[in-house]
């Protein structure tokens, strides 16, 4: 008689056990859930943020030169508009909206090359440098 008893209780315990197991489980699985979503978007911020700057950057250089060497009447001038022209472009066709852009490192790296290449073309030493603090281009 004993023995029905004992295990009447261990199978509520094998249930109670299973069940808390369970539910613990799916707590666990909901709160690491929320967690790294908000750590995602944490670390999207931070990466979109310091793209943007970068691409902020080489555009207002970009058009700063045009609007400048538009002004001289050196022939030499239209070849590195045309360069200038190219990154602008490059620039505003740049899918900012779009972070599942399977190209957007490729793009980006396309971009940082041509503006390599503007630079070269206007003699100017370029450095772009992305710190945790502030971002700077030097000339």
């Amino acid at each position: 008689s004993a023995l029905p008893g004992s295990m009447g209780r261990l199978t509520k315990l094998w249930f109670c056990t299973a069940r808390f197991h369970g539910e613990g489980y799916q707590e666990g699985l909901a709160e690491g859930s929320h967690a790294g979503m908000a750590e995602g978007r944490r670390h999207g911020a931070l990466h979109g943020a310091r793209m943007g700057s970068e691409i902020g950057c080489y555009l207002g250089f970009a058009l700063t030169w045009h609007c400048l060497l538009q002004k001289c009447t050196d022939p030499k001038n239209s070849k590195k508009l045309r360069a200038l022209d190219l990154l602008i472009g490059m620039i505003q066709k740049f899918p900012y909206e779009d972070p599942t852009y399977d190209k957007l490192q490729e793009d980006l790296e396309k971009i940082r090359g041509k503006f390599k290449q503007v630079c070269s073309m206007l003699n100017i030493q370029s450095d772009f440098r992305l710190g945790n603090e502030r971002s700077s281009l030097t000339f």
